[in-house]
């Protein structure tokens, strides 16, 4: 079942339910799926852009959550953090602080790294395996903590 067809049912229930956050969440989906795909480049999305457009939409959540937290908007941020919640039960399961060490141990092996010079080389083959599963800055953070 592709996001876009996952996206309509669940807007089906919401609207049912009369939830306005995840109405709100849902439709920004919807509407940044269709962004990408009438904007020509491509005709069927794949799910590497499924996840990054989730991805995306999520980290914007967070940011403006930060925003609103710190002028002390509460109310805002709440909702920024309910949308950022409603988005994120698309996104695949995210790696443990564990899982995701031993996963990048099993990189930095494949890739021969030594040091943290070789950190390039291993985000490059990290965030390549690892979309979707992992946030880019917890990699990064992970993988500097590893090499050095």
């Amino acid at each position: 079942m592709s996001l876009e067809t996952k996206i309509t049912d669940a807007l089906k229930v919401a609207m049912k339910e009369k939830d306005k956050v995840a109405l709100e969440s849902l439709r920004a989906i919807k509407s940044q799926l269709l962004l990408l795909k009438t904007d020509g480049k491509t005709e069927e999305i794949s799910p590497e852009q499924e996840i990054a457009l989730l991805q995306r939409l999520v980290k914007q959540r967070k940011e403006a959550y930060e925003q609103f937290k710190a002028n002390n908007r509460n109310e805002l941020a709440e909702n920024e953090q309910a949308q950022s919640k409603v988005i994120e039960q698309f996104l695949p399961a995210q790696l443990s602080p564990e899982e995701l060490e031993k996963e990048l141990k099993a990189i930095i092996e494949e890739t021969g790294a030594q040091d943290i010079k070789d950190l390039g080389k291993v985000m490059g083959a990290a965030t390549k395996k690892l979309q979707g599963k992992a946030e880019g800055k917890a990699i990064s953070e992970t993988v500097r903590k590893l090499l050095s």
